[in-house]
C-alpha cells in the first residue's frame, strides 16, 4: 500500500470509527462488535505508524495524549460560567417568573426544562470543527487547561460530525458547555475493584470525577470511565442559537451526549409537573442529580435579563429536599464546647447521604434526644439540613431491640470529669462550669485569636494545641506572656514564623473592644451583641458593673443574654483572667462613635459571595456602622443575594418589601 491509499484508507477507518463512537457513546447503538472496533483501531495505529505524517489531532489514536503532565495552565473563558440561584417550591419558581415577566414580558411564556447532572462542567473549544482545548469551570471567570485529559473521554468528540445538518458549526470556534459525570454503575463498579485491592473507597460519583479529571498523567484518566454531557454550544454571533432546544438539537447532531429527558415547559404548573416526575424517577438515573435547571428558551431574551451578581436572571436551578437514609446509632458522646456546653452528637454506621458518607450528627441537646427518644443500637432516619449538616430526624423503635435503654445524660464532664450543671431547671442543655476543662481551653483560646474576635494571624487550632500541650498557655491571656524563644521551642516553628506570630500578638495588645467582649466567650454573646454593648457600655469596666435590667434594656439582648453577661464577670476565675490581660499591658480600647454613613442600617447575607466570605462581608458592614442580621426581619433594610441563596429569606424578603442587592452592588456601597 504506497502513501496515497493509505491515506485513503485512514480517512475510511477514522470515519467508520467515529461512527461507531457515536453511535456507541451517544446514541446508546451499536453498529458492530468491540472487538472489530478494536481490530479497525489497530489497523489505523499500524497505518500511523508507518505513515506517521498523515495523523491529525482528531484521529482516535489521539485520545491518549503523551506523557505525565507537569501542571495546568489558567485559561479565561470566553464568557464567565456563571452559577445559577436555587428554588425549593412552586411558591419561589412563581416568584422567579413574575420577576423576569416584569423585566422581559415575554420572557416568562416559554422555558427549556432539563436534570440537573451532579457532576464538573467543563468547556470544550472548537477551532473548525477541531477539538482544540477543554477547560474546567474553575471560579468562573478562569479555569484549567485540561485538554490532553478530555481528549481521554470517549463521549467527547475530537472532531464534530460532518455528516450533520448544521454545518455552520464546524466553521470558526464553537465552545460547548457541559458536564463530566461518571455514571453510578460505572462508580460502583470501580469501587469493588478498589475493595478487592485493598484500596480506599471513593466518596462519591462527583467527587471522583473531579479529581479523575485534574489528574496530570492523562493515562489515568483514560482508565476510568468519565462522560460528557453537553448542555450549551456558543458562538461569536448569538443569532446562530437562536433557542436552547434548537441548541440541544444541534449538539446531539454534532456527535455529544444530551439529557433526552429535556423539554419545553411553558408554567410554572408544567415546570412542577416535570419536576415531580423526575423526583420520582431520578433513582433510575445513570448519573446523580439534585434538581432541574430551568432556563427562558428564548436566548435573545435570556441575555437581555441579563445577570444579577454571579447567576443570569433568565435561569434557575429546582433543588429536590435533602436526601435521607437509614443508619444505626453506634454510640452518643458528649462535645464540650469553648463555652462549656455539653451536646450529645450520635456516632453513626456510616451512611451515604446527598453523595457523601455521614458518620456523626448533632443530637443539640438532651432534650432533643428526649423528644425523638434517640437510643444507642437504634435505627434512624438521617438527613443533611440544606444538604449540608448531619442531623438525626427520626428513630425507628419498630425496629428496636428489647435491650436497648433510653439514653442517659452523664452527670461528669468526659473531658475533666467535673459535674456537669444546668443554668436552670427547665433547660435542656448542661454545660461544664469548669473554666479549666481541657476541652474548653483550647477551644475558647482559638475562639479568642479568631478572625471575628482579635483576629491574630498564626494562632489557627494546631498551633493553639500545639501551645497548650507544651504548657505554654492556659489560657487567653497567656499568648501575650509568650517570648520568640518559647515559640522557637517548638517543633512547629523556625525563627521566621516565631519573631511574626510573637509581632501579631504584640500588634493586638490595644484591640476594639466589641472585638474584646466578643473574644471572651460569653455564652450566647455574638459578634452583633457585642457591637451593641460595646457601643452602650464604651469601656469594660462599665460593662464588667452592668446590672440585668440595664443589659436587657439594649435591643436585641434578652434576659438570658443579660443574665450570661452578668454571671460572667461575677465569676472569680473570670474577673482574674481581666486582672492577667491589663498587667500584661493588654485593655481594650474605649468605644467611639464613627459616624458612619450606614449608622443603623441592617443587612442580610443569602448565598456565597464571590469576592469575600460572609464573615468578612460583615465585618465591613459593620465597620461602617451598620449591622448584620442573621434572618431577614422588619428591620432588614437589604438582602444581598450571593450564589445559591436560600428559598425562605428570599420568600420573606418578597414579603416584606426589603430591598435587594446582588454583590456588586453591595461591593458599591461599602466602598
Amino acid at each position: 500500500m504506497n502513501k496515497a491509499e493509505a491515506k485513503t484508507r485512514i480517512e475510511k477507518l477514522k470515519d467508520l470509527i467515529n461512527e461507531y463512537r457515536y453511535k456507541y457513546h451517544v446514541l446508546n447503538e451499536s453498529i458492530m462488535s468491540d472487538e472489530a472496533a478494536d481490530s479497525l483501531k489497530h489497523e489505523l495505529a499500524q497505518l500511523e505508524e508507518e505513515y506517521p505524517d498523515l495523523v491529525t489531532p482528531d484521529s482516535p489514536t489521539q485520545r491518549v495524549a503523551g506523557g505525565v503532565l507537569k501542571g495546568f495552565s489558567q485559561i479565561e473563558h470566553s464568557r464567565r460560567m456563571l452559577s445559577l440561584n436555587d428554588v425549593f417550591d412552586e411558591a419561589e419558581v412563581n416568584a422567579w417568573i413574575q420577576r423576569i415577566s416584569k423585566l422581559e414580558p415575554e420572557s416568562g411564556k416559554e422555558f427549556f426544562a432539563d436534570i440537573k447532572m451532579d457532576g464538573l462542567a467543563c468547556a470544550l473549544v472548537y477551532e473548525d470543527g477541531i477539538l482544540s482545548r477543554g477547560v474546567t469551570r474553575g471560579d468562573g471567570s478562569v479555569g484549567e487547561d485540561v485538554t490532553a485529559n478530555v481528549r481521554t473521554i470517549e463521549s467527547i468528540p475530537l472532531s464534530l460530525r460532518a455528516k450533520t445538518k448544521y454545518p455552520q458549526f464546524l466553521k470558526g470556534v464553537s465552545e460547548v458547555r457541559g458536564e463530566i459525570v461518571m455514571y453510578k454503575q460505572d462508580f460502583a463498579r470501580l469501587n469493588e475493584e478498589r475493595k478487592s485491592q485493598g484500596l480506599s473507597l471513593f466518596a462519591n460519583p462527583r467527587n471522583t470525577a473531579a479529581g479523575t479529571i485534574r489528574q496530570l498523567d492523562p493515562s489515568l484518566v483514560a482508565a476510568r470511565p468519565l462522560h460528557f454531557r453537553a448542555y450549551d454550544l456558543l458562538r461569536e454571533s448569538d443569532d446562530e442559537v437562536p433557542t436552547n432546544d434548537f441548541c440541544y438539537s444541534a449538539l446531539a447532531d454534532l456527535g455529544f451526549s444530551v439529557n433526552k429527558s429535556a423539554k419545553l415547559v411553558y408554567s410554572a404548573k408544567q415546570i412542577m409537573g416535570f419536576a415531580n416526575e423526575w423526583e420520582e424517577k431520578r433513582q433510575k438515573l445513570e448519573f446523580n442529580t439534585d434538581g432541574l435547571v430551568i432556563k427562558v428558551n428564548n436566548r435573545a431574551l435570556y441575555r437581555r435579563l441579563g445577570v444579577a451578581g454571579k447567576a443570569p436572571r433568565g435561569a434557575i436551578a429546582y433543588k429536590y429536599a435533602a436526601e435521607q437514609a437509614v443508619t444505626v446509632v453506634k454510640d452518643i458522646f458528649i462535645s464540650i464546647g469553648r463555652t462549656g456546653a455539653a451536646t450529645p452528637v450520635a456516632v453513626l454506621d456510616p451512611v451515604r447521604i446527598a453523595g457523601s458518607t455521614v458518620q456523626m450528627a448533632t443530637l443539640h441537646n438532651e432534650g432533643e434526644v428526649r423528644r425523638k427518644d434517640i437510643r444507642v443500637g437504634d435505627h434512624v432516619i438521617v438527613h443533611k439540613a440544606g444538604d449540608i449538616i448531619p442531623e438525626v430526624v427520626q428513630a425507628l423503635p419498630q425496629l428496636r431491640s428489647s435491650d436497648v435503654k433510653p439514653f442517659r445524660m452523664p452527670l461528669d464532664c468526659p473531658e475533666c470529669g467535673t459535674k456537669l450543671i444546668k443554668q436552670k431547671i427547665e433547660d435542656a442543655a448542661w454545660r461544664c462550669p469548669n473554666s479549666s476543662c481541657p476541652s474548653r481551653s483550647w477551644k475558647r483560646i482559638q475562639h479568642f485569636a479568631s478572625k471575628e474576635a482579635i483576629d491574630i494571624e498564626g494562632m489557627g487550632e494546631k498551633n493553639v494545641v500545639a501551645l497548650i500541650d507544651a504548657k505554654l498557655i492556659k489560657d487567653p491571656a497567656d499568648i501575650y506572656a509568650l517570648s520568640t524563644d518559647q515559640l522557637m521551642s517548638l517543633e512547629r516553628f523556625a525563627e521566621v514564623s516565631s519573631v511574626k506570630l510573637h509581632q501579631a500578638i504584640s500588634a493586638k495588645k490595644q484591640p476594639e473592644l466589641a472585638r474584646f467582649i466578643y473574644g471572651l466567650g460569653i455564652r450566647h454573646v455574638g459578634v452583633q451583641t457585642a457591637i451593641d454593648l460595646a457601643e452602650r457600655f464604651k469601656t469594660i469596666e462599665a460593662l464588667s458593673e452592668a446590672r440585668v435590667d440595664e443589659l436587657s434594656s439594649i435591643d436585641g439582648v434578652g434576659e438570658v443574654v443579660a443574665e450570661a453577661v452578668v454571671e460572667y464577670f461575677s465569676e472569680p476565675q473570670n474577673r482574674q483572667l481581666l486582672d492577667k490581660f491589663k498587667n500584661l499591658g493588654v485593655w481594650p480600647m474605649p468605644f467611639k462613635h464613627k459616624g458612619s454613613r450606614l449608622d443603623g442600617v441592617n443587612f442580610v447575607i443569602t448565598g456565597t459571595l464571590k469576592q469575600m466570605s460572609r464573615e468578612e462581608a460583615a465585618a465591613r458592614i459593620r465597620a461602617l456602622g451598620g449591622r448584620f442580621q442573621t434572618s431577614v426581619a422588619k428591620d432588614t433594610e437589604y438582602l444581598v443575594i450571593g450564589e445559591s441563596p436560600g428559598g425562605s429569606k428570599l420568600a420573606q424578603a418578597g414579603s416584606l418589601g426589603t430591598k435587594t442587592l446582588n454583590e456588586e452592588e453591595l461591593l458599591k456601597l461599602l466602598d
